[in-house]
């Protein structure tokens, strides 16, 4: 089951690609997953979480701007890849499992996200609400995974 953790992780950064790890960043610092002794223990830190929390709600809010270029793209594509890589592989499950499986994800949230986001955003007659009903899923979908992990 922690597989399909691992790909949802994935999944949420091809909608969002720093949500997963400001996300997983927050459980470690309230101690739902243990990294101490790893030498990415330092995600569990204050600091962290903060820089973590604010790129992550920056991506939120650009992500509505009317020039924020296509998810698609292959700078955009690539980072939302290699974030859901790295999200997959900081759960529990193996770091190359994890590593595969989190890009696969990302590959499916980016052009999965931005076919529904598209569809609906038709739907509503605009992109804005789109858009947030997105951040919502990602948001939530995120906690979710990590809480359900742990």
């Amino acid at each position: 089951m922690v597989y399909v953790f691992i790909v949802l992780i994935g999944i949420v950064a091809g909608l969002r690609a720093f949500t997963p790890i400001a996300v997983i960043s927050w459980a470690a610092y309230l101690g739902w997953l243990d990294f101490s002794g790893t030498w990415y223990s330092f995600l569990g830190t204050l600091p962290a979480v903060i820089i973590l929390s604010l790129v992550a709600i920056a991506e939120l809010v650009g992500d509505q701007l009317p020039k924020t270029p296509s998810r698609k793209v292959p700078p955009q594509f690539g980072a939302r890849v290699v974030m859901g890589a790295i999200a997959g592989a900081l759960l529990p499950g193996g770091v190359v499992v994890g590593l595969v499986l989190g890009a696969i994800g990302a590959v499916i949230g980016t052009l999965g996200g931005a076919d529904v986001r598209a569809r609906l955003a038709k739907a509503f007659g605009r992109d804005l609400p789109a858009g947030l009903l997105e951040d919502v899923v990602a948001v939530v979908l995120a906690f979710a995974v990590v809480y359900y992990v742990i």
